[in-house]
């Protein structure tokens, strides 16, 4: 197998708030979450290329870049590539150019569903037949994560089945896999906590290899064989990973759980509870409607809440509007951000279902393009290409192997129209790097080798540009 690693990192201003995301590390923090989880994989064997995407606003993309590439640098045998606001454009430009009347950014660098999108679309541009997802406030506990990531994938089951997608899980500082069960007496109808659990002791008994109803996106394998059949679902607002496993079942595929295979997840402090819980009351009142609007689609398997018990399958049930209206009032009473759950409790059900109805059939419209999508861009090299020479952070001395002559393929064209703007925006990047760097006197050197080697590189792109628009011409 051919895995690529791929990482999501979120990235924030010190001004800004942190957004709907649950954390962004602030631009300029020392020993940021990314570097520690870089550092973690280090240790294990097999590592092909990690793919590192760049979520940031538009006011700190560039400084984010700038820390980013840095601290890839360190880690030059983890082949890393980074994709950022130039390099997203291309793909996005390449998914237009193949689904011209698709509607959303459903490949992007905004949204949860939409960014796994994006790691999905960059690792089959490369051919990678196995994405593994990990998140950059994780690390790596052993030398065989790889090893283990793959284990089982493309086998079958006693009972014939396919494991296609695999969920391994996480374990706290502590190393218990397990959530709190220490409920505030206003959580008594929120009480995932307790269900997650009692699912958890059941998989952690059972034999490694278990059919799941549980999908841990800081730890998942996914086949190519099923991420070109199946994309997250980019209008959801929240929890894209379990959302990904009630698609590969409507799909007629499963998540398969390995009790052996985990990572430790040491996560920032997590702010404004209430605009969490907000963004949760969307995406479970979204998640029922999609999965009863799919339920009349004959092509489409049932997916229903017995199907999913204990977890999560109250959550996607008739009693969902009871929890939420309940909690909602119970912590507008019980906690300081009364406002906010007093606001949720008069209107968040009736906007979520609005929401909810605005796009109920958004994700299987998208659906209906992403095969294609996969397949037009699966191992384009002249895309591949692109990616490398501005994906791979200055400093990193490497021989782009996907130079090869130009791809025929439509798909490609905006990639190689988009290239002088992508250019200029790594220009600006560079900038902002050279200051970073600059302010460490023991760096001077390799900053001018890394500076010597990016010209180089840029000049063979301005030069491939210009060629491929002559071929235009």
């Amino acid at each position: 197998m051919n895995p690529a690693i791929v990482i999501p990192s979120y990235w924030t201003s010190t001004e800004e708030r942190v957004g709907g995301y649950d954390h962004a590390t602030p631009v300029g923090t020392p020993n940021p979450e990314l570097a520690r989880c870089l550092e973690s994989l280090e240790q294990v064997r097999g590592v092909v290329r990690t793919i590192i995407l760049l979520v940031a606003s538009p006011e700190s993309e560039r400084r984010a870049r700038a820390q980013v590439d840095a601290i890839c640098a360190e880690h030059p045998n983890l082949s890393p590539l980074v994709i950022g606001e130039a390099e997203g454009r291309v793909l996005q430009n390449c998914v237009v150019e193949i689904a011209p009347r698709l509607t959303g950014e459903c490949v992007s660098l905004r949204g949860y569903g939409a960014i796994r999108n994006m790691g999905l679309v960059a690792a089959a541009v490369f051919g990678h037949d196995v994405v593994v997802f990990l998140d950059d406030d994780e690390v790596v506990l052993s030398p065989s994560f790889l090893a283990e990531a793959v284990y089982g994938l493309g086998q079958r089951t006693r009972q014939n089945l396919p494991v296609l997608v695999k969920s391994g899980y996480f374990v706290d500082e502590g190393e218990s896999c397990l959530a709190s069960e220490d409920l505030a007496w206003y959580d008594s109808d929120w009480d995932k906590n307790l269900q997650f659990n009692r699912w958890m002791r059941e998989a952690q008994a059972g034999p490694r290899i278990s059919r799941s109803s549980f999908m841990c996106g800081g730890c998942m394998a996914i086949c190519a064989e099923a991420y070109s059949r199946v994309a997250f679902d980019p209008f959801i607002t929240r929890g894209e990973d379990m959302d990904y496993l009630f698609n590969l079942r409507l799909y007629g595929l499963d998540v398969w759980f390995d009790n052996q295979w985990r990572v430790m997840h040491l996560p920032p402090s997590t702010p404004r509870p209430a605009n969490r819980f907000r963004q949760n009351v969307f995406r479970w009142v979204y998640e029922r409607a999609k999965l009863a609007r799919a339920a009349t689609k004959i092509d489409l398997n049932q997916v229903t809440p017995e199907s999913l018990m204990p977890y999560p399958g109250p959550w996607i049930s008739d009693d969902l509007d009871r929890r939420i209206a309940s909690t909602a009032l119970r912590r507008a009473l019980g906690t300081p951000d009364h406002a906010e759950y007093l606001a949720i409790w008069r209107s968040g059900l009736k906007e979520a279902a609005a929401n909810a109805e605005n796009h109920v059939l958004s994700y299987l419209s998208f659906m209906s393009w992403w095969p294609s999508i996969v397949s037009r861009l699966w191992s384009e090299r002249q895309v591949a290409a692109w990616l490398f020479d501005h994906g791979t952070p200055p400093g990193i001395p490497a021989q782009n192997p996907y130079l090869a002559p130009a791809s025929t393929a439509d798909s490609t064209m905006a990639a190689a129209q988009a290239q002088p703007e992508a250019t200029g925006s790594m220009d600006e990047a560079w900038e902002d790097a050279q200051e970073t760097v600059e302010a460490a006197d023991e760096q001077e050197e390799s900053l001018s080798a890394a500076k010597e080697a990016l010209e180089a590189s840029e000049q063979d792109a301005v030069s491939e540009t210009d060629g491929a628009h002559g071929a235009q011409q």
